[in-house]
This record gives C-alpha cells, sequence and structure tokens, in this order.
C-alpha cells in the first residue's frame, strides 16, 4: 500500500488531500501541531490511517517523526496568515508565516528526501497559493513566503529527478476554509470566471493527480484559481 504525508491534515485542505488520498487506496499518515482532536477525528474515519503531531518549524521534532518513515508522496500543506499592510506589520507576524511555510517545507521535505532517495521514489507536492505568483496587498510575508515555495520547487526538481523523485506544487486562489471564512466572498466572487469560490475537493484532487498520476511532470506550479488569476 502506498503511503501519503499531509502537513496540516486538520486544515480544510489539508483534510480534504488526507480523505482523497485515502479514497484512493493510500495509507495516510495525519499531521497536526495543536489540533489533536480534529486530528483523531479525521483519523476514526480513515481506516489505513495514523497522526503525527510535531511543530513543523520545529527540526528537531520534525526529524524525531519523520527520519525513519517511509512515504511515496509528501504533502506541504501547512501554512498560516498573518495579515496586515507593511508599514504596520509586527516582526512576528513576518517571522511566523516565513518559518512555517519556508523553514517547515525545508524541516519536513528534508528529513522524508534520504530515504525517497534510497528508494529512487517518490512525489513531493508544495501547497502554495496565487498570492506567490502575483503578490497581494496585505500579504507581502504570505506571498513571501508562498514565492518562496514555489522558487525551491523549481529547484529542488532539478535536484532530485536524477532519483526519479518528482516536485511540485499547487497554488490555490480562493477556497473556501477557515482562511477565508471572514472575506467578502460573495463579492469577491463575481471576480473569478467561473463564477464560484473554490473548494478544498478542488484543490485536493489536483493534488493528487500530481502525487499519484503524474509521472511525466515536475517543478511545475498549477493554478488553481477560477480563472481569477492567469499566469
Amino acid at each position: 500500500m502506498k503511503k501519503v504525508l499531509v502537513t496540516g491534515s486538520t486544515g480544510a485542505i489539508g483534510e480534504a488531500c488526507a480523505r482523497y488520498f485515502h479514497d484512493n487506496g493510500y495509507f495516510v499518515y495525519l499531521h497536526y501541531r495543536s489540533q489533536e482532536a480534529k486530528a483523531k477525528e479525521i483519523q476514526a474515519e480513515l481506516e489505513n490511517s495514523e497522526i503525527l503531531g510535531f511543530d513543523i518549524v520545529n527540526k528537531e521534532d520534525v526529524f524525531s517523526k519523520l527520519e525513519s518513515l517511509e512515504i511515496d508522496v509528501l504533502v506541504n500543506n501547512a501554512g498560516i496568515t498573518k495579515d496586515n499592510l507593511f508599514f504596520f506589520m509586527q516582526d512576528n507576524e513576518w517571522s511566523d508565516v516565513i518559518n512555517t511555510s519556508v523553514n517547515g517545507t525545508y524541516n519536513v521535505t528534508k528529513a522524508v528526501l534520504k530515504n525517497m532517495i534510497s528508494n529512487k521514489n517518490g512525489s513531493i507536492i508544495n501547497v502554495a497559493s496565487v498570492s506567490g505568483l502575483v503578490g497581494n496587498t496585505g500579504q507581502t510575508n504570505y506571498s513571501a513566503a508562498k514565492g518562496a515555495m514555489i522558487a525551491f520547487t523549481k529547484a529542488l526538481s532539478q535536484e532530485v529527478a536524477r532519483y526519479k523523485i518528482r516536485v511540485n506544487t499547487v497554488a490555490p486562489g480562493l477556497i473556501e476554509s477557515d482562511m477565508t471564512k471572514d472575506l467578502p466572498l460573495k463579492e469577491l466572487k463575481k471576480t473569478i470566471p467561473l463564477r464560484r469560490i473554490g473548494k478544498a475537493e478542488d484543490v485536493a484532487e489536483t493534488v493528487f493527480f500530481l502525487g499519484d498520476k503524474a509521472s511525466y511532470i515536475t517543478g511545475e506550479t498549477v493554478n488553481i484559481s477560477g480563472g481569477m488569476v492567469i499566469t
């Protein structure tokens, strides 16, 4: 049975990815940092799954949980937002977002990559955002972090292709989740050519395709925004 690790499995996109892979025959490692109860609820519904609790920013914590783990697919999904106009942005708002998306992705990928290389098999999908493609007011921290993930994908894909490991990114637009629940979605929907807000399942479907099916795609970023952003 193939195995997948989804970081941030208690969030909308992470949970949808975990369920999608599970429903398609994967054993799923569900990661959480603080929402243990939510992780246990999801795990109870997924027969072939296990929960892993750790802070992706803490390298020692990450390696203690993941260094011996052998997986076929890694979904680097965990991320946070702390939006503010740059002039008013606090140091912790900048560093917390950068540390989670950039350093967290580094830590988790570093921990599992050794075994992927040994097995000469693997797929890594990094969950970025359209904010990393075009920028967004009030999100210099988030845009910088997600843009870094896209660049990280391009470089790493070149390094590990010889080991039959693929690395890709998805860049979701507006997706129904806790991160977007306070936004004026009714008005924002008018700016999207497909005239709807995306669902977490829309992202999960693409993540699964890149992780399991797309055997000749690597180093790419797939824009999932309903046409709101054209790249």
